[in-house]
């Protein structure tokens, strides 16, 4: 089963930078893409995309413009659920968790924590909210977890680590902690997994040419429950896909 995942930062922009070429030739039309920061309501998500022959599932934010994610497949999932059925965390239309034969996906975007960390309290208790879904829905199946997690883990993961710790966002020790509390319940890292020592990165900022310099973060991730580890054939971070400031991230799994 061949899943990519990516950070499409406005799915009506990515579309005309010629998305359907990216799709059918880049990633080979894969059985399932998971999409994140959409930028669009479910009904203009939909009217995008609708020239593809996949199934699609979207949730959207309130807020028009913002936030979002949406997951193309090709096989038919057993149950679908918009959010983390929390009143507190399900405004902005950031998870949507499908339940396949094998597993549980879930797609997620989670909250950046803005300019001068203004976000992080929150982001600290979204954290801990989505572990818990996690948890959750591994009572029942395990789970393959992909999207911009909207943190770098290790120095590995980030181009510029010793500037940037404790004062920007994405890479301050409490985001760090929430990504590591994910690992410690055992869920693996399926890129450093398989990986362990390479350097590549998935995002990279708009400014002072970051790509060209590879000025980058590696942010984007498939997490896997550890009953699954032995099934993980590769992942792979898809560095000559363009068309965001994110590029897709793919995991194959032999079920």
């Amino acid at each position: 089963m061949r899943l990519y995942s990516w950070n499409v930062n406005g799915i009506r922009a990515v579309v005309k930078k010629g998305f359907e070429q990216q799709f059918d030739v880049s990633m080979g039309m894969p059985d399932v893409l998971c999409l994140q920061e959409t930028k669009a309501q479910d009904d203009q998500v939909a009217e995008v995309l609708n020239s593809l022959n996949y199934k699609l599932y979207s949730n959207a934010a309130e807020k028009k413009g913002y936030s979002g994610v949406a997951v193309l497949t090709n096989i038919e999932p057993r149950e679908v659920r918009k959010g983390m059925g929390l009143e507190a965390h399900d405004h902005e239309g950031r998870v949507l968790s499908l339940r396949f034969d094998h597993f549980w996906l879930v797609t997620v975007y989670t909250p950046n924590s803005q300019n001068e960390l203004k976000r992080l309290p929150y982001r600290k208790e979204w954290d801990k909210a989505f572990l818990n879904h996690l948890k959750n829905l591994e009572k029942d199946a395990p789970v393959v977890c992909c999207g911009d997690l909207n943190v770098a883990h290790q120095d590995i993961d980030i181009a510029r680590p010793k500037s940037n710790y404790n004062k920007s966002a994405g890479y301050t020790q409490d985001e760090i902690d929430g990504l590591s509390s994910i690992l410690n319940e055992g869920f693996i890292d399926s890129f450093r997994f398989l990986h362990p020592e390479e350097v590549k990165y998935s995002w990279w900022s708009y400014r002072a040419k970051a790509r060209d310099k590879n000025i980058g973060w590696r942010i984007d991730y498939f997490l896997v429950s550890a009953a699954l580890a032995d099934q993980i054939e590769k992942a792979e971070i898809h560095t000559d896909i363009t068309g965001s400031d994110h590029c897709p991230i793919s995991l194959e799994l032999n079920l």
